[in-house]
């Protein structure tokens, strides 16, 4: 999102926490301010104080800036920060919310006791800000935002490296390797992904499996395999850094994506460059990039018997190499950095012209 607005501003004042800090420290470019967050509580009360806390504490770097910053930029879960929104536009600062995805349908999904409430704040900062980016029209209903269509922009802050994200591996030359790439967390369905497996296997025994990422379902999967004795076919990677993914991706024969809300993921444009072909729930900006049959597979939902027979589906299609193709053709033409540059180009200078006019 940063190399996107990059080339748009003058100055680039960025409140973040954590990684976020560690990440810039040495982009003497950007000016950093960190906000410290105490992690979540499973004591509802607890979690309530911590967020209120975090979010005054934004508001103060906001009302400290507000001489400097004329626009602010809220992404990855800032639809709910309502403090901060509205201590921006007390301070008459334009305000634009980027959903990277809805963080409503991931506390809904995760059975979140504080879903309801964190309906209500976002539904008040979509009504207070000036515009909610998103990265496709479908999401408009997916999100239920239908009365906010007049503010909505679509657009995508997504683009790839294809140096680093390319094919290297001819498809025939892979394995049956089919792999899971992401968060171990309920949102992501990687839990009815695992489920699948032993149905996968009772169709076709010479596939194999591979799960990558960390997260709060880690022991779980691990109980799982051991459980079913899956550990000979299953391997659980962990964490692996980015600039490891792409030989990780030239040795799949299908990535699975059985999210039940997704914006648009990173690691289906990358797998999709890298020769992948990818299998994934018909959610959020997916359905705009994969179309079933010509540049991937698309499955109704995140059941266990959903994914596994659209994985033997997948892995039994006549023309996996053309699918492959044309996947790749399409990442090449859409998501490149000029194209993601003049999208936010645009939404940026819409706003400055409603200012101009007063």
């Amino acid at each position: 999102m940063l190399s996107v607005l990059y080339p748009l501003v003058d100055d680039i004042y960025l409140i973040t926490g954590g990684a976020g800090c560690t990440l810039f420290i040495e982009n003497k470019e950007i000016h950093i301010y960190e906000v410290k967050h105490r992690p979540g509580s499973r004591a509802v009360f607890t979690r309530a104080l911590n967020y209120i806390s975090t979010q005054l504490k934004i508001s103060r770097k906001l009302a400290k800036l507000r001489t400097n910053v004329n626009l602010w930029f809220f992404f990855i879960g800032g639809e709910s920060l309502v403090i901060p929104v509205l201590t921006a536009k007390l301070l008459r600062k334009n305000v634009v919310i980027a959903s990277a995805g809805s963080g409503l349908q991931v506390a809904q999904a995760q059975k979140d006791p504080l879903a309801r409430e964190l309906a209500l704040l976002q539904n008040v900062n979509y009504c207070l800000c000036d515009r909610i980016i998103i990265y496709s029209e479908s999401l408009i209903e997916e999100h239920d935002l239908q009365k906010y269509k007049h503010k909505i922009p679509i657009a995508h802050k997504h683009f790839l490296d294809f140096d680093k994200f390319r094919t290297k591996k001819g498809f025939n030359e892979r394995g049956n390797l089919i792999g899971y790439i992401g968060r171990l967390s309920k949102a992501k369905g990687v839990l009815n992904f695992l489920e699948a497996i032993p149905r996968i296997l009772e169709e076709k025994s010479d596939v194999e499996f591979v799960i990558v990422g960390d997260g709060q379902l880690q022991d779980k999967i691990k109980k799982y395999l051991d459980e079913r004795n899956l550990k000979s076919k299953v391997k659980l990677l962990g964490w692996i850094p980015h600039d490891e993914l792409p030989q990780y991706l030239n040795e799949l024969k299908l990535l699975v994506l059985p999210s039940y809300t997704e914006g648009l993921p990173n690691i289906m444009l990358e797998a999709m460059t890298c020769g992948a072909p990818v299998l994934a729930t018909c959610v959020g900006a997916i359905p705009d990039v994969i179309k079933d049959k010509e540049t991937g597979f698309i499955m109704k939902n995140n059941s266990p018997e959903c994914i596994a027979r659209n994985v033997i589906r997948a892995l039994n299609h006549s023309n996996l190499e053309k699918i492959t193709r044309n996947a790749r053709i399409l990442v090449e033409k859409e998501f490149t950095y000029e194209k993601a540059v003049e999208r936010y180009r645009e939404i940026l200078s819409s706003l400055s012209r409603e200012d101009s006019y007063g």
